[in-house]
C-alpha cells in the first residue's frame, strides 16, 4: 500500500521574477511536523508541437539553449510570458507557425505532462500537427539562429539514441505520440469480464 505523503507551506516569499518566470521559496512542514525548505520556479504552461508530413517525417527545429552553452534538435515549443493569456491551441498554432513557418489543417492534443515537477509547477500540452501547409517563419529575435528541417522516423530515433535530441519534453511527447499511433491501429477490444454490469 502507497503513503500519501503531505508537505504543508507555512510562509513563502519570491526571491526573484521577471516577464516569465517567479522563483519563490517557501517553509514547509511535513505531516510529522518536519520543519524544510522548498524551492520553486513557476512558470506558464508551454505549447510542444509535433509536425507530422504525409510521410510520416517530423519536423524538428534547431537552436541555441543558453543554459547548456549548446545547440540542439527539438520540437516546436514554446509560451508567453506571465502577462499574457492565450488559449492552448491557439499557442500551440502560433508557436507553429514562428518557428517553422508551418499552419497545420489538423492539430490534435495528444496529453498534457508536467517539465520538471521537482522545482517548477510548469506543464506543457504536447500537440500532433498534420495536413501542413508551409508559410514564413515569424521568429522571436532570441530565435535568429534556429533552423528547421525534416527527419525520417528511423533518423529521428537514431538522434534518440546518439544524443543528438536532449531534449526530455521532445522525448516524452514522442513516447506519447506513439502510444496515441499504437490506440488508434488497435481493434475494438470486447468488454473485460470486470467491466459488465453486474446483477
Amino acid at each position: 500500500m502507497m503513503c500519501r505523503m503531505s508537505i504543508r507551506r507555512t510562509s513563502g516569499r519570491t526571491v526573484y521574477e521577471n516577464a516569465w518566470m517567479v522563483v519563490r521559496e517557501d517553509q514547509t512542514e511535513l505531516a510529522d511536523g518536519t520543519a524544510g525548505i522548498y524551492g520553486v520556479v513557476e512558470k506558464p504552461d508551454f505549447a510542444l508541437i509535433i509536425p507530422e508530413d504525409v510521410d510520416g517525417a517530423l519536423w524538428l527545429v534547431e537552436q541555441y539553449r543558453y543554459p547548456v552553452s549548446g545547440r540542439y534538435w527539438e520540437f516546436p515549443q514554446g509560451t508567453r510570458g506571465r502577462d499574457h493569456t492565450v488559449a492552448p491551441e491557439e499557442l500551440a498554432r502560433g508557436e507553429l507557425r514562428e518557428e517553422t513557418g508551418f499552419s497545420a489543417g489538423r492539430l490534435e492534443h495528444i496529453g498534457h505532462l508536467f517539465q520538471a515537477y521537482g522545482f517548477s509547477s510548469q506543464g506543457l500540452n504536447v500537440w500532433h500537427a498534420t495536413d501542413l501547409t508551409p508559410g514564413e517563419v515569424e521568429r522571436e529575435p532570441s530565435e535568429q539562429d534556429m533552423r528547421h528541417d525534416r527527419f525520417s522516423r528511423a533518423e529521428f530515433e537514431r538522434m534518440l539514441q546518439d544524443g543528438t535530441i536532449m531534449d526530455a519534453s521532445t522525448i516524452a511527447a514522442y513516447g506519447l505520440l506513439l502510444v496515441a499511433e499504437r490506440n488508434r491501429r488497435a481493434p475494438e477490444m470486447p468488454p473485460r469480464a470486470d467491466d459488465l454490469p453486474r446483477h
